[in-house]
């Protein structure tokens, strides 16, 4: 699918949507609390737009966060070392209490992550969208969403 006004960079014209999926380090099931849910979200949307990596659908899972981002010209490991040190670091000045006594002082993330192209975008975003907590994703904002792209 073409469209009218492909996002540019200054060596290439396109798109690059990924799956991303970061699991809790301990697999601590901190989302089924909906004030670490919304914290997260808000913290994941704020480092997308300081970076530049537009993050479409969002969806979270009791010990895991699924969303959709376009990682331009970064690599899958830059995308994730941006985002997970960002969005780790921000959580715990937002939220000490859970460092101490979940964590026992160390980071937020499990070492392993995943982002992988979809092979079909529709059944992706669908997927993040049938989450345990599935998101509007930045609907709320105003903003176009990856699903006015998969149709």
């Amino acid at each position: 699918m073409r469209k009218e006004n492909p996002t540019r960079f200054s060596s290439a014209v396109g798109e690059a949507w990924m799956h991303c999926e970061f699991k809790i380090k301990y697999c601590h099931k901190i989302f089924d609390d909906e004030i670490y849910r919304e914290g997260l979200r808000t913290l994941l949307l704020e480092a997308s737009y300081n970076y530049e990596i537009p993050t479409g659908e969002i969806g979270f899972a009791d010990n895991h966060v699924h969303f959709m981002s376009d990682i331009g010209n970064y690599s899958r490991p830059e995308v994730a070392k941006l985002l997970r040190g960002y969005v780790g670091k921000k959580f715990f000045e937002y939220f000490p209490e859970l460092k101490g006594s979940l964590f026992w002082g160390s980071g937020l993330w499990n070492p392993s992550y995943y982002i992988g192209s979809p092979k079909d975008l529709a059944h992706t975003i669908n997927y993040i969208k049938n989450q345990k907590y599935g998101s509007l994703g930045i609907k709320k904002l105003g903003q176009k969403t990856l699903g006015s792209f998969a149709s």
